[in-house]
């Protein structure tokens, strides 16, 4: 197949553009609506909408370090989008298994340094609880960037398994 007719991926940008709208709105409403650090139950004993601020990464990791790590996480989450942008330019559009993950990441990662840009921290507000058992505050962009980097582990072991098929290997694929 000639590659030069294949069109890339890239109309795939508009889901990472639909996440950072999603993301950045929900945090808008989310800090003229919410109190801070006080839990809005949605649904008690196990949901709440609890607006809290995180200056490092995941589970708060890198919190307290000064002030660098809003730098490190914010150019960390451009290269990582401009690598995920640059290999969804290489792949046809007609990938969606890597290209929606693709997406979902670039947007989740962006939308959480565009926070971190213009807040010095990334705003949280959902809170998922069992009793006293809290499991660490999140967004929406947060949402994406897990539901991207599982979606990648899922194709890649659907691929992997057409690969050890034994239909795939008589077929030449």
């Amino acid at each position: 197949m000639d590659t030069r007719k294949v069109r890339s991926a890239m109309v795939w940008l508009l889901l990472s553009a639909a996440v950072i709208a999603i993301d950045q709105g929900s945090k808008a409403w989310v800090l003229t609506h919410l109190p801070e650090y006080t839990p809005v139950p949605v649904i008690d004993g196990l949901w709440n909408w609890y607006r809290s601020y995180n200056t490092g990464a995941a589970f708060s990791l890198l919190s307290d370090a000064g002030g660098w790590q809003q730098v490190f996480f914010s150019v960390l989450a451009m290269v990582v989008s401009v690598a995920l942008g640059i290999a969804l330019k290489r792949l046809p559009r007609a990938d969606w298994r890597q290209a929606a993950p693709y997406a979902l990441i670039i947007g989740g990662a962006l939308g959480n340094a565009a926070d971190r840009i213009a807040r010095g921290h990334v705003v949280d507000f959902i809170q998922w609880h069992w009793e006293d058992y809290y499991w660490p505050s999140f967004n929406l962009g947060d949402v994406a960037i897990v539901v991207g980097v599982v979606g990648l582990v899922l194709s890649e072991g659907v691929s992997a398994r057409r690969q050890r098929s034994p239909g795939a290997r008589r077929a030449g694929r």
